[in-house]
């Protein structure tokens, strides 16, 4: 199918205009445009994996039309092992957050139906671009969905979220904007291919490579630039935390593996303990600040953050490894881990606020001394909750083993240190989850709201019970998704082990 990329890209951000021409008066047909939309793109997602060649490391699918000659950027598309699986993850993730808003959302649903369309092509333009100014647009776009998403659809202090959201991530972006025009200046064009083969000095590579992390560390986000992601979970409608955590803060991850290695690898190598020791503190210190939080949701972004720092640590922890062996043997799994730790954090932290999000329908409170005993009246959501939450802790058999898994090996080839750290999280992980499920889930039921609840509908039903297989399949059989990726992740190793001086 010939320019499947951008079908993917336009075919949901038409739908949602034509959504909102619908408006609120057609929502029953705004909601059903909505849902084919997502799931057409769904589907497409199955050709383009089924027709992704596995044994190379080339970009795949590639488009490439004039867009603003003047300055050679080009509208260029194209995907690689590393882009493939996170454009899946994007399209399978909006079909539940349609779902779950399809009787949720009173106030404008078409106006909110269409945001999540936008959004979505979007997102997978960010994943799709080869051109790196085409990359900075749809990496900013994005912002606009969302900011409206929060500011529209969030709860009381809202105004306060979006702000600061929108502050620190486009803040973060100007730095990455200025590092790909002086880059232009040098190269003569935007394609990022060019940009990777930039020969830079070491002084270069150092600014480029710390505009570059102001920009991917707000998105992660990694300590201390991390403290909007709470406030902005807590605010977001539920879809709005979906999106948030399953896709948007694995842009930061994919950014690092995308620009900072290949194009600044010798200023990657000089600073990487920056990086892997701001990774330690993200899973170790917010481990604990998760431990101490009465908001479910709040609970659950502060473990992200923690996940989150497993992606950057597999990804730095390459550079460590070479200079504790003096070989590349190993340092693959690091990237390995943490390409596999953004869809598995993505599949369970995406679960994980779709339940808090069930719940809120019914008791409207996201304090856990509201719950308890929620097994008793809701034994299959329970059920869900408790697979979720295991998953979040890196059970075996679930996806959230195998990310967290390959980068602790990985970090034990570089130093025992290290993968004690990392590890620590895996205790802290079981700690501040299985206690929420203890308070939340089990023991006596704790109000007569919680008596009076319903168990899930057919409608829930489908959306956690998909997360619930995808969850299980990966964590059980991940050599479809590693065989995918390991061409590109061979190719960056190369890249990012190079020196340029």
């Amino acid at each position: 199918m010939p320019h499947l990329l951008s079908i993917l890209i336009w075919l949901p951000i038409a739908a949602g205009l034509g959504v909102l021409l619908l408006g609120d008066r057609n929502i029953s047909a705004g909601r059903w445009l909505a849902l084919a939309a997502a799931l057409v793109t769904l589907a497409l997602t199955v050709p383009l994996w089924g027709r992704f060649d596995t044994g190379t490391a080339a970009l795949q699918f590639v488009e490439k039309l004039p867009w603003i000659p003047r300055f050679q950027a080009y509208y260029a598309l194209g995907i690689d092992g590393i882009s493939l699986p996170l454009i899946v993850l994007t399209a399978f993730m909006t079909v539940p957050v349609v779902i779950a808003a399809w009787t949720v959302i009173e106030s404008r649903p078409a106006q909110y139906y269409a945001a999540f369309l936008i959004m979505e092509g979007l997102m997978i333009g960010v994943f799709s671009a080869s051109d790196a100014l085409l990359f900075y647009f749809f990496w900013e776009a994005m912002l606009i969905p969302m900011f409206l998403i929060i500011g529209i659809w969030g709860g009381p202090r809202r105004v306060y979220a979006t702000i600061k959201f929108f502050l620190f991530t486009f803040l973060g972006s100007v730095f990455m904007l200025a590092a790909l025009i002086y880059m232009y200046v040098k190269a003569g064009d935007y394609s990022i291919a060019s940009l990777q083969a930039l020969p830079l000095t070491l002084v270069e590579q150092r600014w480029i490579f710390l505009a570059f992390m102001l920009a991917f560390a707000v998105k992660v986000p990694m300590f201390p630039v991390h403290t909007w992601l709470p406030d902005a979970h807590v605010e977001a409608p539920t879809g709005g935390s979906v999106i948030l955590a399953a896709i948007m803060l694995k842009m930061g991850g994919y950014g690092f593996l995308r620009f900072s290695l290949p194009i600044a690898p010798d200023a990657s190598r000089e600073l990487d303990l920056l990086v892997i020791a701001l990774s330690l503190i993200a899973v170790i210190y917010i481990g604990f600040v998760a431990l101490v939080q009465q908001d479910m949701k709040k609970l659950i972004a502060y473990s992200s953050i923690a996940h989150m720092g497993f992606v950057t640590l597999g990804a730095f922890v390459i550079y460590e490894i070479v200079r504790a062996t003096g070989s590349t043997h190993g340092a693959g799994l690091g990237l390995d881990g943490a390409m596999v730790q953004m869809i598995s954090h993505g599949l369970i932290s995406g679960a994980l606020f779709l339940c808090v999000g069930v719940l809120y329908d019914r008791v409207h409170s996201r304090q856990i001394a509201d719950y308890g005993g929620v097994v008793n009246t809701m034994p299959v959501f329970a059920a869900f909750m408790v697979l979720f939450a295991l998953a979040n802790t890196g059970l075996p058999g679930t996806s959230g083993f195998v990310g967290e898994f390959l980068v602790i090996i990985a970090s034990f080839r570089a130093s025992f240190w290290y993968a004690a750290l990392a590890a620590v999280t895996l205790i802290l992980g079981a700690c501040y989850t299985l206690w929420l499920v203890k308070r939340v889930v089990f023991g006596a039921v704790a109000s007569p709201k919680v008596a009076a609840l319903e168990d899930l509908n057919p409608r829930e039903l489908v959306v956690l019970g998909s997360l619930a297989a995808a969850v299980l399949l990966v964590g059980i059989w991940p050599a479809p998704l590693l065989k995918v990726m390991q061409p590109t992740i061979h190719h960056l190793l190369t890249q990012a082990i190079a020196t340029k001086l």
